[in-house]
């Protein structure tokens, strides 16, 4: 159990009930897509909370760039989709739980008590998710919004790529999930580089700790100006964070020799190509970071309670746009757009 659980376990207001009947009482709503972009709100009928459920009040959801596709439309998708989908990303509080349920790795599992959790479909006011799929947030983090499954993801990303003391790491694409991981490399030790296309997100990179930041137009030269930077080396670990082809291309450029290239963008607008000679010639290892067990994603978002508690990231400094339920349209516009100074959207529930 994580040293904060103890603490997470303390209860907010009087637990003899089982259930919040304040909360319980509340009319269920949900966010359908019912076209591409285009998402209506709709009164849905309340989930039913299993044996080995609990039932959430949702608070928040954060608006994960792998949804973009769904929105945008893709003809392999099929609309509208179920209430609440493609949200997955949820905060909130426990209502109810189910017969089965007596706690949870991370803390007691009692109505009240604020939680993330996998799954969803958040974008609704109520879900039913299995117990094993909920982390206790503890009381450090009352009010702050924490979109537990996107920290979690740059908690396991950092872990696979096994950062030390003394590293050059490179991370390409300085959205939230690389501006944590910039946090968490710096926290380490490491000399960080940070690309991306944005100023404002070369400037958000360099508080986060980054030695050097450079845009991503001119890619390949870029890249080989960190090159000079480590004498010649290249960099321990580069990470991709972006999806995109052109990441991949800048970080077979950067990679040291025996370094590790690690791919925690989600590419799914069709197939790649590599320098596979290039990656031959330099003995690299190519690291797919994305998960696919439930329980490394609880994992990493336990690992991501205890280090924004404990100071080494600051998620709260990266969700600059907060939005309504009604306002998620605007939402996934906003993130496609990328103003300046957007980092992440959630949405309020």
């Amino acid at each position: 159990m994580p040293p904060f659980a103890e603490l997470a376990t303390r209860p907010r207001q009087d637990h003899d009930a089982k259930t919040r009947s304040s909360s319980k009482d509340e009319t269920n709503v949900a966010a359908v897509l019912a076209a591409p972009g285009r998402f209506d709100i709709k009164p849905t009928s309340p989930p039913e909370c299993s044996a080995d459920q609990v039932l959430i009040r949702v608070r928040g959801c954060g608006v994960c760039a792998s949804s973009l596709p769904v929105w945008e439309g893709r003809e392999w998708f099929e609309y509208p989709m179920a209430a609440g989908a493609p949200g997955h990303e949820g905060w909130g509080e426990i209502v109810s739980v189910g017969s089965k349920v007596s706690g949870g790795k991370s803390g007691l599992l009692i109505p009240g008590q604020r939680v993330a959790f996998l799954g969803g479909p958040a974008y609704a006011r109520f879900v039913a998710v299995p117990a094993t799929d909920v982390v206790v947030l503890p009381p450090e983090l009352d009010g702050m919004p924490f979109p537990g499954e996107a920290i979690g993801c740059a908690m396991n990303i950092f872990r696979r790529a096994d950062i030390q003391s003394g590293h050059n790491v490179a991370v390409i694409g300085a959205g939230f999930l690389g501006l944590l991981l910039v946090q968490l490399a710096k926290q380490a030790g490491a000399t960080v580089y940070a690309l991306s296309r944005r100023e404002s997100a070369r400037a958000l990179a360099e508080t986060c700790g980054a030695s050097a930041t450079f845009d991503t137009e001119d890619w390949w030269g870029n890249a080989h100006k960190v090159v000079e930077l480590t004498g010649g080396r290249g960099c321990e670990r580069v990470i991709e964070v972006t999806g995109l082809q052109f990441a991949l291309d800048t970080a077979t450029e950067m990679v040291a020799e025996y370094g590790k290239l690690v791919i925690a963008g989600y590419h799914q607008d069709g197939l790649r190509q590599v320098n596979m000679q290039k990656w031959n010639w330099n003995a690299i290892d190519v690291i797919n970071a994305h998960e696919r067990d439930p329980q490394r994603y609880i994992e990493g978002i336990e690992a991501g309670v205890e280090a924004t508690v404990s100071g080494r990231i600051r998620p709260q400094d990266l969700l600059t746009h907060s939005f309504e339920l009604d306002e998620l349209d605007l939402a996934f516009r906003q993130m496609t757009e990328r103003p300046d100074g957007f980092v992440k959207g959630w949405v309020r529930l």
